[in-house]
């Protein structure tokens, strides 16, 4: 598979690139985490004007009409900087579903506004207790013509800003897609405090009333796309943890190759090298894992295992990177005037966001093993 960028593509990573390493400075972050939430709305408005927002809208919507290939550079370039800015939840999560699954009037309402960064759509994918959102517990009863829903939904970013947000539900043994309004009567957002300070609220929602218009799929439709916006999601992290981790990488050749112990740069020492070098092999591998499930997503092809790789790989690779990047730091690497924290707390919620490894590895072994035993004709 060549994974080399086309033109236009090297020319969406250059122009996220440039914006954000001139606007996302210490100073601006610092002044964006003292603020109400960590929301950098004047950021935003800058990619929607290059037309960033909208890379992977179709044209027709007033996007770039690009793949989810090539949002993803945008979503590294995001991770490199730790921009307040949520690319994840909103332009992959909820926009591309939305662009996939809805109908034309879904999209016309929602897609243009997003592109133009005067609308805001995100996801909730988990719930107190379920973490698979095509397994909600949350239930949409049916009285005559009309619905409620009744249920609650947690790590739920910007809903205190989102137009809709996009959510799964019950209505008796059917599976529905909703993108309901959280400013609606009987929505009520708590705020939830995350390690990043990343604006994430729960979400109770009881008796809310559900009109057709808020249908984005139901059945076997919904079970398809939940599934791809699960995936989406789930590389679309991998990628921010990529971005998050190459600049640790990046970070940490510089100050060991500057700080000197006994009148040498302690890079030089062969401890510190290896364990360098073994960060190094860690996010190139991350890189390949992340690159092969965003090109099969991109050309709708099955990218189960792919998606499962690459996620395997972030959960071990933020972890292992953070710790290593801490550990030829020194003590300097947990000084909060110093920006390697913000990378450190990425890469933990990045990895409890995307959940344990080991769980994915076990289900990888045995989607694998399963398919051994159908070729060998195995019982």
């Amino acid at each position: 598979m060549d994974f080399a960028l086309t033109e236009e593509q090297q020319d969406v990573q250059q122009l996220a690139a440039k914006i954000l390493a001139q606007e996302v400075t210490v100073d601006r972050l610092k002044t964006v985490e003292a603020g109400k939430e960590r929301f950098d709305e004047a950021l935003w408005q800058q990619l929607a004007e290059a037309g960033l927002l909208g890379v992977a809208i179709s044209e027709t919507y007033g996007g770039m009409g690009y793949d989810f290939e090539t949002l993803c550079l945008l979503i590294e370039e995001v991770g490199k900087t730790v921009a307040a800015v949520p690319v994840v939840p909103v332009l992959a999560s909820a926009a591309l579903t939305v662009q996939q699954f809805g109908d034309a009037q879904h999209c016309d309402r929602w897609l243009p506004g997003v592109a133009r960064g005067e609308r805001l759509l995100t996801a909730a994918l988990t719930e107190p207790s379920a973490d698979d959102p095509s397994h909600p517990t949350t239930r949409l009863e049916q009285k005559g013509d009309a619905w409620t829903l009744h249920g609650e939904k947690n790590m739920v970013v910007c809903a205190d800003r989102a137009d809709a947000v996009l959510l799964t539900a019950r209505l008796d043994d059917e599976l529905v897609l909703l993108a309901i309004n959280p400013a609606a009567a009987n929505v009520k957002l708590i705020s939830q405090h995350v390690t990043t300070g990343e604006p994430q609220f729960s979400m109770a929602l009881d008796g809310v009333s559900v009109s057709n218009d808020d249908f984005i799929a139901r059945g076997a439709d919904a079970s398809c796309a939940v599934r791809s916006m699960l995936q989406l999601t789930l590389t679309a992290n991998s990628v921010m943890t990529l971005g998050v981790t190459d600049t640790m990488l990046s970070m940490t050749a510089a100050y060991t190759s500057q700080r000197e112990q006994f009148g040498r740069p302690i890079a030089t020492f062969q401890a510190v090298s290896h364990r360098a070098a073994d960060a190094y092999i860690d996010v190139q591998n991350l890189r390949l894992a992340t690159q092969q499930a965003a090109s099969l997503l991109s050309a709708q092809l099955d990218a189960t295992e792919a998606v499962t790789i690459a996620k395997i790989w972030a959960c071990d690779v933020a972890h292992r990177v953070s710790q290593s990047a801490q550990h030829l730091h020194g003590g300097i690497g947990v000084d909060r005037d110093y920006p390697l924290f913000r990378f450190c707390l990425w890469a933990k919620q990045l990895e409890l966001t995307l959940g344990g490894g080991n769980s994915y590895l076990t289900a990888l072994g045995d989607a694998i093993a399963e398919d051994f035993k159908q070729r060998e004709g195995v019982g």
